[in-house]
């Protein structure tokens, strides 16, 4: 799991990533680009991260991958990140297609529901939470 401030290098960390796993011999490399898409005059989204969470839920996945074979890298943006660039990138490294494909979509869309990292549209320099596109993680709040 990697984390920056801004938006993602995304040819330098897939590319360091393939680097990493060359000697492995998986057969099948997933990636996953995430982009800060304009609309709603948004002029970037900026993120804040729970690392101790985000790190034992990626641990989670570390081992859920590994009984598989597989291998999942994640990185993520903190701060602000501008439209047409990117805050995630994804990847599994897989012996086997099928568990590669399998495993990218489980683990993204688990990402979205259940990473602790809070999101913001940034209008006018002014950071505005995000609460019709976040999801409650379980266990938070009062009442959680």
């Amino acid at each position: 799991m990697e984390l920056y401030h801004g938006p993602l290098d995304v040819k330098e960390i897939f590319g360091r990533w393939l680097d990493e796993e060359a000697a492995s011999n998986y057969g099948a490399y997933i990636p996953f680009v995430g982009t800060i898409r304009a609309e709603e005059g948004i002029e970037a989204l900026s993120f804040d991260i729970y690392e101790p969470i985000l790190q034992k839920w990626f641990d989670a996945w570390q081992e859920k991958a590994a009984a598989l074979g597989a291998v999942v890298k994640m990185a993520h943006s903190i701060g602000d990140v501008p439209v047409h660039t990117s805050s995630y990138i994804s990847a599994v490294f897989s012996p086997k297609r099928r568990v590669a494909l399998e495993l990218i979509d489980e683990f993204v869309e688990d990402f979205k529901a259940n990473a602790p990292i809070w999101k913001y549209d940034v209008k006018n320099g002014q950071r505005i939470y995000a609460a019709d596109r976040s999801t409650p993680m379980d266990g938070a709040g009062l009442l959680g």
